[in-house]
């Protein structure tokens, strides 16, 4: 297995993009016979040059346009272009260590995996980031998901991008066009359901850069929350029960509130009060478990983050869910062909 093609989706990533190519670069990549595919998804503020600056002084390079700008038409059509029989997906927003290409390689040959990949690991720039960061690995944002767990190696239901035999891509079908998040998710679960595995490496080494502020943060969740809808109509099932914990809990707090506005106006005074308990002690016991996971996360990395932990936790789940109860009412009421508002499929950065 010498041969590998790296795919990259990008768009509109001026600020980031040297850096990143910079890091392919010092990948050890010797006795690989490499090359580096950018799906561009028609950037406007001149990401494209920059990448054709680099393919004109390094022939692994190649730059292709990606009309349709969401990740997944860019992951088709750099697998499409691939020369590699290994496709190895990276992220600009994500750093690597020198050997990720080659930890890659080696763990999808000798565990014999349909895909392979590292922990999800996180590293932030600056307070906010590095706060979401570190509120990013534990179990109380990530619903226990192994892919968080940095020292764990065995199988997984989803691992953080992902190397995979081309061959098997297509015979896949590749990655689902119809989805604008959680399509690395939606591959997965095919994966397993044919019977494949996933396989999660320790050793595979890359550190994720996540939001910067908690709007943008929320945004991203809300996304994954619709978009993750659109994966269980089309399985009829989810990959895990964790996906329908938030939903679920955003929309028994909104229903208690609902119910207490609703009975107040109609004079049912008894069923407001009881409304107003329930949502008030649900209320009070998930501000004591977001206060209580900001103190564990607080203490483990830096206390100076307790104070906007708590915020960051509920933009986690409460922007997933929200986004999640939008995916149900969007799809359930517009049907498969609707066409997503644009916040739900604009980059979040």
């Amino acid at each position: 297995m010498s041969s590998i093609s790296i795919i990259v989706p990008c768009r509109n990533e001026r600020a980031c993009i040297s850096a990143f190519l910079d890091g392919i670069l010092r990948q050890d990549l010797s006795g690989f016979e490499w090359e580096a595919i950018i799906a561009d998804g028609q950037s406007s503020d001149g990401t494209d040059a920059i990448i054709e600056q680099y393919c004109a002084r390094d022939p692994h390079f190649r730059l292709i346009e990606n009309p349709g700008r969401i990740v997944s038409t860019g992951l088709n059509l750099a697998i499409q272009a691939a020369r590699g029989e290994i496709i190895l997906r990276m992220d600009v927003h994500t750093a690597y260590a020198t050997d990720y290409v080659r930890q890659c390689v080696a763990c999808l040959g000798q565990t014999g995996a349909d895909c392979a990949g590292g922990p999800w690991r996180a590293r932030g720039e600056g307070y906010l980031s590095s706060a979401i960061a570190s509120a990013f690995q534990s179990p109380f944002s990530a619903g226990g998901a192994r892919s968080h767990n940095l020292s764990y190696e065995g199988l997984v239901d989803t691992v953080y991008l992902g190397c995979w035999r081309r061959s098997n891509l297509l015979s896949l079908g590749m990655f689902d066009e119809a989805l604008a998040r959680n399509q690395d998710d939606e591959l997965n679960l095919r994966i397993i359901r044919r019977g494949g595995k996933i396989w999660q490496d320790p050793r595979i080494v890359s550190w994720y850069c996540p939001r910067a502020s908690l709007r943008s943060l929320f945004r991203q969740y809300h996304q994954y929350g619709f978009w993750k809808v659109a994966v269980i109509r089309k399985h009829h099932r989810p990959a895990s029960i964790r996906h329908l914990v938030p939903g679920s809990f955003v929309a028994v707090m909104c229903g208690l509130l609902f119910t207490a506005l609703l009975a107040q106006i109609t004079g049912q005074a008894g069923v407001a009060r009881i409304a107003t308990v329930a949502w008030s002690a649900l209320a009070g016991l998930y501000a004591a478990c977001l206060l209580f996971a900001s103190l564990i996360v607080g203490s483990g990395t830096n206390w100076r983050f307790i104070p906007v932990l708590p915020l960051v936790f509920a933009c986690f789940q409460v922007g997933y869910g929200s986004g999640f109860l939008r995916g149900v009412w969007h799809w359930r009421r517009q049907g498969n062909t609707a066409r997503p508002a644009d916040s739900l499929t604009a980059l979040t950065r």
